[in-house]
């Protein structure tokens, strides 16, 4: 039997193996949808006004008590503990009390399945279950009756005909359920969305050749036999591809990262240790594999209008999509019709959407966040354990503390940071706070992955540059994780901090404060 490309999945290959990295991320979410949600956690402090801005509104921020010095093994920064009373949950392996190791966090995890509600009558209602089927499906548009969330997949096949109604309704996704996998075939999310495939195991971000692999793979695997040489594969896909075949060779862990994803998905069964051993077979699911990809490929043009046409939707269908995808949906950033329903349904339909998937709604100025104080629905966290994540945290506060707007200023968009000040902050917090080896031999990658984190959680965003690295902008959200704000703010003192007031300098000294 021949194995035959899909010729859709084939030309998205070929746009995979030319895109840069940040467009084939793009094109991963707008062709496969496989993504999680995204939301922050923390709630906070109702706000009387909901038209009060995010930088001068309530905050998340919890005061976090330093402790001297002292030292320890690799982990998180040294000083960054908090009370037994103030530590998140420790979902990472770590042990109680302390931050955890350098882990990324884990997968989104579903609330216990028992919980049901009650009508007036007394007689109980599947509310508490569609709830939960619902978050696990946003959390995993691929959840199969065998996989990691196996436990949720009975609760999506009983209420799967509510929920292909409310997603199609509110998102328009589509939901398909089948004897032993729920697909929920969500749409992209545009340019710049941030939302990148990543090694299952590793966490490694896939390259764009990694997801020409992929999609090479997936483009055979559609309608090859339930069994299949490793070495069958691997000359199919050079045959089907023989432009890319010496680009793609040239890379041998971009294969593993494709065939580490498959499995990952269920496509595939158990790998061989070496991704070009000839002699193992593989298993296949065809079914898996036809319902990886959310939408024909062969519609579009090329590469930018798959994107844009995966994205496209009317301005209410593509506001929703936002909010219960992303951490914060900012009105700025929103063409004007969907500007326009954003502000005309801002007080009913974003409580709607909330209320169907358990999160909270907190509405400001500059537009609105569904959040998740559980911390389920999301696949990033912050606060987090590990030294990325504490030092993000602690960066992103004292960026706030430092160009936050005056009340009364007028602020139109993100505010400039200045890049010498991302530098001397995070001098300051490895004086105080010290760091792992790794990141003590090499300062600049403390600052690219805490950066990292912040831009992909939306706190922060890049203002491109064709010669040198971006600069960066800070985005309102990342207000509620700073303290309070201080009307008489001063220069910082750290040691590290660059002269000169960053804004107009008050009458008065201020007390530091500190999380």
């Amino acid at each position: 039997m021949t194995l035959s490309p899909d010729p859709g999945l084939l030309r998205l290959a070929h746009w995979f193996a030319a895109a840069t990295p940040g467009t084939a991320d793009d094109l991963c979410a707008a062709s496969f949808g496989l993504y999680p949600a995204r939301h922050l956690g923390a709630a906070a402090e109702p706000a009387a006004d909901p038209g009060v801005s995010w930088w001068h509104g309530p905050t998340a921020h919890s005061a976090t008590p330093l402790r001297p010095r002292e030292d320890r093994g690799e982990g998180g920064l040294r000083r960054a503990r908090r009370d037994d009373a103030a530590l998140p949950v420790v979902r990472s392996g770590a042990k109680p009390g302390r931050p955890g190791r350098h882990r990324r966090p884990e997968p989104a995890r579903v609330a216990p399945l028992t919980v049901v509600a009650q009508d007036r009558s007394g007689e109980e209602l599947p509310v508490a279950e569609r709830r939960i089927a619902a978050r696990l499906l946003l959390a995993h548009p691929l959840v199969t009756a065998s996989g990691p969330h196996a436990d949720g997949f009975p609760l999506i096949r009983r209420h799967r005909d509510w929920l292909a109604e409310r997603f199609d309704t509110l998102l328009g996704y589509r939901l398909v359920v089948g004897p032993w996998h729920a697909r929920l075939c969500k749409a992209g999310l545009g340019p710049d969305a941030s939302r990148r495939l990543e090694h299952p195991v590793t966490g490694a971000p896939f390259t764009p050749g990694g997801y020409a692999q992929l999609a090479l793979a997936l483009a055979l695997l559609v309608d090859a036999p339930e069994e299949l040489d490793c070495r069958r594969l691997l000359d199919a896909m050079a045959a089907a591809a023989p432009e890319l075949a010496p680009e793609l060779a040239a890379e041998p862990a971009d294969l593993a990262m494709a065939l580490a994803a498959l499995a990952d998905w269920q496509v595939l069964g158990e790998l061989p240790t070496d991704p070009t051993d000839g002699s193992f077979v593989l298993t296949v699911d065809r079914e898996l594999a036809r319902a990886v990809p959310a939408g024909p490929p062969a519609l579009a043009d090329d590469a930018a209008d798959l994107i844009r046409r995966a994205a496209d939707a009317a301005p209410a269908t593509a506001v929703r999509r936002l909010l219960a995808e992303t951490p914060a949906v900012l009105a700025a950033d929103l063409p004007e019709s969907h500007r326009a329903w954003l502000q005309e349904h801002r007080l009913s339909d974003p409580a709607a959407l909330a209320e169907f998937l358990g999160l909270e709604a907190e509405l400001r100025a500059e537009g609105v966040a569904l959040l998740d104080p559980a911390a389920e629905l999301t696949d990033l966290a912050l606060p987090g354990a590990g030294t990325v994540a504490q030092a993000a945290l602690l960066l992103v506060e004292r960026l706030v503390e430092e160009v936050r707007p005056l009340p009364g200023e007028t602020v139109t968009g993100d505010v400039p940071i200045p890049d010498a000040l991302i530098d001397g902050v995070l001098g300051d917090i490895a004086d105080e706070y010290g760091l792992p080896a790794r990141y003590l031999a090499d300062r600049t990658a403390l600052r690219r992955d805490a950066l990292d984190l912040l831009h992909r959680l939306a706190l922060i965003a890049p203002t491109p540059h064709p010669t040198r690295p971006p600069a960066w902008r800070l985005r309102a959200p990342a207000a509620r994780y700073a303290p309070a704000p201080d009307l008489h703010p001063s220069p910082g003192t750290g040691r590290h901090s660059r002269p000169g007031p960053l804004i107009p300098p008050p009458a008065g000294p201020r007390a530091e404060q500190w999380a």
